[in-house]
């Protein structure tokens, strides 16, 4: 490579001047960026730790705090694109400060001993040898590679995997209570006695019988481990974390409200307590499912009660909609309707936590109550065994509830094609 005349060395003096002071103004930029995710990890805490109190004295999170929370979580989403959109600009200038800039041709030349001594003399010839770089591939060895110098992009946030819809909570009665228990009276017995009586007669007399029943409140819980380094490095972190931790409350109590054994510390749930379909004095030969499910209704309205909603899964709701009649027309679902699941006038709540071929029809709206002793909460403590001394944190969610199934009769629970509920 040769040189005449040093005036073609300005330009790219002026242009490392200026990409110099871009890269400053980037990485000034990236601080201010880093400091506003700093500022917002720490008001989110004190949000968190104010919705803790809330909750701890009115049994739920102020409006006003929600949206304080949510609205942090947004603006965290914004700066860690603004931190990305800066690092990918620094990365294209060469990296960071820490990374040596590699020298251009004309640095290379300006820098030689041939050209200063060129310089000195007031003119002549310079010239340096440039080793050929035969071929750039994104290789992070070997001739050419440059591999290294190539950033991936970083999406914000976290990809979650598929979440269940939850939804037998929401058929059930709420309440609430303060012990660690539920007692309630049941009428076990009614002999009725009544009768039209003659003047002066004896009157006849009927009976009553009771028995106490009790709830017991259980806890369900789990907890996670971390370092504190990781939870103050990777910003929302935490919050995805506690995010995690109440879905995976919900998705064991959905299981447990429905079709825990009451065993140890399980809940007694609805499954176990239901009463059979009366498969003998009900089905009748060619019963299709949905025939089924109305004879099941019939069995709820015949013990006295009305039936609020039918569960069943997925897979079995799919074979009802897609159910057709001689002339292949479909009798329940309009295909080019997105319509509400209903059948036989009732809602239709298709769960993942009932088993394929069964089926449960009651009174869910005033036969079944939950009562909540402890909401769902995240607790995060540094002085579980030798966390302090670790950096390390651990992170527990708990929630504490009893379920009461005031009229087990009301509930029928069977197979949807064959047999009874065995």
């Amino acid at each position: 490579m040769t040189m005449h005349d040093t005036r073609l060395v300005a330009p790219h003096r002026e242009y490392g001047r200026k990409d110099a002071g871009q890269q400053a103004d980037d990485q000034i930029e990236l601080r201010a960026v880093m400091e506003g995710l700093t500022k917002r990890d720490a008001e989110i805490k004190a949000f968190a730790e104010k919705a803790g109190e809330e909750i701890k004295n009115t049994g739920k999170i102020a409006a006003d705090t929600k949206a304080a929370l949510e609205l942090l979580v947004k603006e965290g989403s914004d700066l860690q694109a603004r931190m990305i959109a800066v690092e990918q600009k620094l990365a294209r200038r060469g990296g960071g400060s820490d990374a040596p800039a590699a020298k251009s041709n004309g640095e290379l030349l300006t820098d030689s001993d041939e050209f200063k001594s060129m310089k000195s003399r007031g003119g002549g010839t310079a010239r340096i040898n440039v080793k050929a770089v035969t071929s750039i591939t994104s290789a992070t060895t070997g001739t050419g590679g440059v591999g290294d110098a190539i950033r991936p992009n970083r999406l914000p946030g976290i990809t979650t995997p598929a979440q269940r819809v939850l939804t037998i909570r929401d058929l059930l009665l709420p309440g609430r209570t303060d012990s660690s228990s539920i007692e309630y009276v049941k009428e076990t017995g009614f002999q009725n006695m009544a009768a039209p009586v003659a003047e002066l007669g004896l009157k006849p007399q009927s009976d009553l019988a009771f028995d106490l029943a009790t709830a017991q409140v259980r806890t369900l819980a789990h907890w996670f481990y971390a370092s504190k380094q990781v939870l103050d490095d990777i910003p929302l972190l935490q919050s995805y974390i506690d995010g995690r931790a109440r879905y995976g409350l919900a998705l064991v109590e959905e299981a447990q409200l429905l079709a825990g054994d009451g065993t140890g510390q399980n809940i007694l749930g609805l499954i176990p307590q239901a009463t059979p379909y009366a498969f003998a004095t009900y089905s009748k030969s060619g019963d299709t499912k949905i025939d089924r499910i109305r004879r099941a209704i019939l069995q709820v309205r015949v013990a006295q009660y009305r039936a609020s909603a039918i569960v069943m899964s997925p897979n079995d709701w799919a074979d009802i909609e897609l159910t057709k009649d001689a002339g292949q027309n479909y009798i329940i679902a309009n295909p080019g309707e997105n319509g509400e699941k209903r059948l036989w006038g009732l809602p239709v709540v298709d769960s993942d936590a009932i088993a394929d071929g069964k089926f449960m029809v009651g009174a869910f709206n005033v036969a079944a109550q939950v009562f909540d002793r402890e909401d769902a909460n995240v607790q995060v403590s540094t002085e579980d065994r030798d966390n302090f001394i670790r950096n390390a944190v651990t992170i527990r969610a708990e929630e504490r509830l009893a379920l009461v199934v005031h009229r087990p009769e009301s509930f029928v629970y069977g197979n949807l094609t064959t047999g009874n509920a065995s």
